[in-house]
């Protein structure tokens, strides 16, 4: 049917083109941010799923740094406890000369003295209340210590917890080194006079720096097996996180391939659809045609 008034060739054209336009203008926004939903509405249920997994993939990163410190943490006590041992070493060499009786009492008062340096040495790098290791005040600052926290005393939940993953009760409690009881305690403790309990000459000197021995070798060993389960920890989050990285570049991450050729498929449409807008406009002339005639 041949009208002037209404151009429906045209009005069509025109809702064709339209559409083209805005799959090509979505394509193009693709395209310049390098991600799939430009708007919510490209992609609703995707969106929501990727909020979901930024804040557990915030929660991963958050985890590792916990872990990262805590080996950290370990690793300084073990330190600690690895300097430790030589001065207890020595302490044994030093029990062992002053049993020597060609030694007359001015050498075994510089083994005395000597033996009591490396005591207030361990005493200070312990530390702890007059409760725990005798003496006239407490050591309140110790040597060993990891940002604050001393390193070598006990804790009211025995042990520090802290959160190894993303999801509620993924912990782990690094136990308590407690150096102020046992073997060691027994070495730096004094009575209320500030005199060392264990001296170069006692006749178990031998016995209870062999037992501060043994108490170092057990925590650093009990330290040991923290680290490799923090290490394991360590080397599982990150896997965690690649993974978690990989499902949200599917999600977001624009295939610049496949948009490309999408754009150019677009781009053509939106100028035959345009040409095709100017022949539908120009239908109506052939009525005026006949009106000439």
């Amino acid at each position: 049917m041949s009208v002037i008034n209404t151009n429906l060739q045209a009005i069509t054209a025109a809702r064709t083109l339209n559409r083209t336009q805005e799959m090509l203008g979505r394509s193009l926004g693709r395209l310049s941010s390098g991600s799939k939903i430009v708007n919510p509405s490209d992609n609703s249920a995707g969106l929501a799923v990727a909020g979901k997994l930024d804040a557990q993939g915030l929660r991963v990163g958050a985890a590792r740094t916990n872990v990262q410190n805590a080996v950290s943490y370990v690793q300084t006590g073990d330190s600690f406890m690895g300097s430790m041992a030589g001065i207890v070493t020595r302490l044994s060499e030093l029990a062992s000369l002053a049993q020597d009786p060609t030694k007359n009492p001015a050498d075994v008062a510089l083994y005395q003295q000597e033996f009591t340096a490396l005591q207030n040495q361990l005493r200070s790098t312990i530390g702890g209340t007059v409760a725990e290791i005798g003496g006239t005040a407490d050591m309140g600052s110790p040597l060993a210590t990891f940002n604050g926290l001393p390193l070598f005393g006990a804790t009211l939940g025995g042990g520090r917890t802290l959160a190894i993953g993303q999801a509620v009760g993924q912990e782990m409690t690094i136990p308590d080194v407690n150096l102020r009881t046992g073997g060691m305690g027994a070495l730096i403790s004094q009575n209320g006079s500030g005199q060392f309990a264990v001296r170069v000459t006692d006749s178990d000197a031998l016995a209870k720096v062999d037992g501060a021995l043994q108490h170092l070798g057990t925590s650093r060993a009990t330290l040991g097996a923290a680290e490799s389960r923090l290490n394991l920890a360590a080397s599982t989050l990150q896997v965690e996180s690649q993974n978690l990285t990989s499902v949200l570049s599917s999600i977001r991450d624009v295939d610049v391939a496949q948009e490309s050729t999408q754009y150019a498929k677009y781009n053509i449409l939106v100028q035959s659809g345009t040409a095709m807008l100017v022949q539908a406009n120009q239908a109506p002339q052939a009525v005026l045609k006949l009106l000439q005639t």
